[in-house]
């Protein structure tokens, strides 16, 4: 038999030289190869068919693959990083990027786009590399090293206020200490800022992914206490009252009980939050001519139909549970102005979704510039509702929360105040409004200060 024919038996099967090598090779090629695979798109996702579009549109792909010696060109590596970050930003993408969206625009759309896609990208590259051995993890510090400088970098157009002043005693204080007693975690400490009235800085070096605050479920202020209340016997014969509304009517007595689990929270919270809802003569004549000055009386309206409507009946009905001097219209617009600006959305380790106040997570303020993206799930297994970064927080600096993607209007009317920078969340009407709105937000800067 001629060399080049040459073959050897096996387990009853004939192997060629020439096929054994081609083998090894594929096979050293294959052990070469990294694969950085993004999740898909799923179809529970409302935006399911538009984000398809986009993605088939641009030709983009969710999967990538990198060569382990691709190590020794840098710039290799990041031009397929690129690529994986763009894919990203189309799976991140919110109805108002996807409005506004150009089909030459590949990003980046927005602060928030950037910071989950990079976040995304960041916790794939983790997952792509597990079973790699020491010597192939070099590129994995050569994507993750990248992937960090552009999330730092996000931080050079942030807008910052200056911090006035720690506080270190009184109710602020007492409520930290409170929450130490009930297993609170937390990496922040309160302060005054200028502007933004009392917020949350950090006092050691906040990395992304680590924890700022771990608040237990048990005391998460939620529909829970109302079961346990001498209310409930009242609430539950009340045809189509909500769990939101039972809360509200129940915080109203439960500020003003000096036994309440709860009073270094209340203690906390202000006499009056300025919101849209509270505004006095002046202001809402500086907002005359504006749409935002309609919202807000048709929701004052609205809010005094439904005090009518619950309180003065109830207080006649039950005087004991419902004393009338608790139960006014000032104390019952309080109320309403308390849930909207400090109440948070969060599912339970039972799975469910319920409105609820967080004490000490009502200090982290707003910014277009968060550091805190996700907090809305209770920890199956530690009961614990985690506040974890998606960008550090360096020790010293103010540690943000986003509260949501709402116009400056619904900030003004509902928290009582107007996000600093430029919201990509403010839509314009077209026609005559567009004046309008210059107008109002000219005017809330003044109001509002």
């Amino acid at each position: 038999m001629h060399d080049d024919f040459f073959s050897f038996i096996k387990r009853g099967k004939v192997f060629r030289i020439g096929n054994v090598m081609a083998l090894c090779k594929r096979k050293e090629l294959e052990n070469d190869v990294v694969m950085v695979i993004l999740p898909p798109l799923t179809e529970n996702d409302p935006l399911y068919t538009k984000k398809k579009d986009v993605l088939f549109a641009k030709n983009i792909d969710l999967a990538f693959r990198l060569h382990f010696s691709d190590v020794s060109c840098p710039g290799k590596v990041v031009e397929v990083l690129e690529k994986i970050i763009q894919a990203a930003r189309c799976l991140n993408l919110d109805e108002t990027e996807l409005y506004f969206m150009e089909d030459y625009d590949d990003g980046p759309f927005s602060f928030r786009n950037e910071l989950e896609s990079l976040n995304l990208v960041k916790s794939v590259i983790n997952r792509s590399f597990l079973n790699a051995t020491d010597d192939k993890m070099r590129l994995q510090q050569l994507l993750e090293d990248a992937t960090m400088d552009k999330v730092n970098l996000l931080e050079s157009n942030c807008i910052e206020e200056k911090m006035i002043r720690i506080c270190d005693s009184g109710s602020d204080m007492q409520l930290l200490e409170w929450g130490r007693k009930h297993g609170v975690k937390s990496k922040l400490q309160i302060a005054e800022f200028n502007g933004a009235g009392r917020g949350a800085f950090a006092v050691e070096d906040i990395n992304v992914g680590e924890a700022a605050l771990e608040i237990p479920q048990s005391i998460v202020i939620s529909e829970q206490h109302i079961y346990e209340s001498n209310m409930f016997n009242i609430f539950k014969d009340m045809v189509g009252i909500s769990s939101e509304t039972m809360l509200l009517l129940w915080s109203m007595t439960e500020r003003c009980n000096p036994a309440s689990k709860f009073k270094a929270y209340f203690d906390t919270l202000p006499k009056d939050f300025n919101t849209g809802l509270s505004f006095g003569l002046d202001a809402l004549a500086a907002l005359e001519g504006t749409l935002l000055l309609e919202e807000i009386l048709q929701a004052r309206e609205h809010l005094r139909k439904q005090y009518d409507d619950l309180c003065p009946p109830l207080c006649a009905r039950f005087p004991d549970i419902f004393r009338p001097e608790l139960y006014t219209w000032d104390q019952f617009l309080w109320a309403c102005e308390l849930w909207y600006s400090n109440s948070m959305k969060v599912v339970f380790t039972d799975g469910q979704l319920r409105t609820c106040l967080v004490p000490i997570a009502g200090f982290l303020n707003h910014s277009l510039w968060p550091h805190i993206l996700h907090y809305g799930k209770v920890d199956a297994e530690t009961g614990v509702l985690k506040f974890c970064t998606s960008r550090p927080c360096r020790r010293g600096k103010q540690c943000y929360l986003s509260y949501g993607p709402f116009s400056g209007a619904h900030f003004v009317n509902f928290y009582g105040f107007l996000p600093k920078g430029d919201n990509p969340y403010d839509l314009i009407p077209l026609g005559n409004s567009f004046l309008l709105y210059s107008f109002l937000f000219t005017k809330l800067c003044f109001v509002i200060m």
